[in-house]
């Protein structure tokens, strides 16, 4: 992105107990990558924790206009660019992007477009068990590695 506003990516399960200790912690989290800078939020869209911090996202967007937060939707093919996608709507996010390229095979394209995100991005927010078949833990794995990122895993949280 040619944009200079730093970026948080948000990685999740498909499928999360949702608490309103979980939606507070979150909240917490998204309010701390905004207080370092963060203005831009990338989301990838497949999962209900994908879908949580979007709403939070959406909701802070609407309640404080002035932080001009912006929502973008990262896609796993340029295809996409061109031909409606249906996990998500156009109108719904403040840009949609590809930020890597094309690979063959489903899940691997998702892994190196979740790299990508992770790569363009100051805050990296997760909620990711370890479990070995989970896109959202290898993606955690993968940011682990980058020594200037700041990783939150809410998984953790107390």
């Amino acid at each position: 992105m040619e944009d200079t506003k730093k970026i948080c990516s948000c990685f999740g399960h498909r499928e999360i107990q949702l608490t309103e200790k979980l939606y507070a912690t979150t909240t917490a989290a998204i309010m701390r990558a905004i207080k370092q800078g963060c203005r831009v939020f990338f989301f990838g869209g497949f999962g209900e924790f994908d879908r949580l911090c979007y709403q939070i996202v959406t909701k802070l967007r609407q309640e404080n206009p002035a932080w001009e937060l912006q929502r973008v939707f990262c896609v796993t093919s340029e295809y996409y660019l061109r031909k409606k996608y249906r996990y998500f709507k156009n109108e719904d996010y403040e840009d949609v992007i590809y930020l890597t390229p094309s690979f063959t095979g489903w899940y691997k394209a998702i892994y190196y477009r979740n790299c990508a995100m992770i790569d363009n991005s100051a805050v990296v927010i997760f909620y990711a068990e370890e479990r070995k078949d989970s896109g959202a833990y290898k993606a955690y794995k993968y940011a682990k590695k980058s020594k200037d990122k700041q990783i939150v895993n809410l998984w953790n949280e107390p």
